[in-house]
């Protein structure tokens, strides 16, 4: 059975989630932990759960969402899974970080890119990539078909969407990308969002005042 734990990290209280399995194996997506308190949280659950991390993958690469990235390379051996539109943030991270108050090593670069429609598998489960630009260049979003809900980074929230007012972010385009990518998924698919509460596709659709 799939489990999904959600642990806020950094002080924009970035949702880190790691989905897991009766495998053992797992997957983190975006490891936002920064600082020794909240890596030692993170690497202590997988450890109390006795879980193997075999994917870890950034919706996009704001410097929020990126901030244990190192630390879970460093610990578990995984490069980052990132669309390749969103190399820019990690490019200049270093930079990015010092804007926002963090401190941060040069971040660790992926080996291969997620695309539109890629199936992610670990244990016996499968995320579907879905491309939804519109908040940052390279952003996407996760889609388990068989256990309805989808991880929305930045691009959906509870009444609410993604800024746009950040470098490579687009308010039609992230509204295109909603209509097109997320509002076509059943109405009873629940939203895991990069910050705050869940959702699901059919309140939105309802009652988001960003789309209605």
């Amino acid at each position: 059975m799939l489990q999904i734990k959600i642990i806020p990290f950094n002080p924009f209280q970035v949702n880190c989630y790691v989905l897991y399995d009766q495998t053992g194996e797992c997957i983190i997506i975006d490891a936002s932990c920064y600082g020794q308190q909240e890596q030692a949280i993170l690497k202590g659950f997988i450890q109390e759960q006795n879980l193997k991390p075999v994917l870890l993958v950034n919706t996009h690469c704001h410097i929020d969402h990126i901030l244990g990235n190192n630390f879970v390379a460093e610990n578990w051996s995984l490069k980052p899974l990132i669309h390749k539109d969103g190399m820019e943030f990690l490019t200049n991270a270093v930079e990015y970080g010092q804007t926002f108050g963090f401190e941060i090593d040069k971040p660790v670069m992926p080996e291969e890119f997620l695309t539109e429609g890629q199936i992610l598998r670990f244990g016996n489960q499968e995320l579907q990539v879905l491309e939804t630009p519109g908040h940052a260049a390279g952003s996407v979003c996760l889609y388990h078909q068989k256990e309805k809900f989808v991880i929305a980074g930045d691009v959906l929230f509870h009444n609410s969407i993604g800024r746009t007012d950040l470098p490579t972010g687009n308010f039609e385009t992230l509204v295109q990308s909603i209509q097109s990518k997320l509002f076509i998924l059943p109405e009873e698919t629940k939203v895991y969002c990069g910050h705050g509460p869940s959702t699901s596709i059919g309140e939105e659709k309802r009652s988001n005042p960003f789309l209605n």
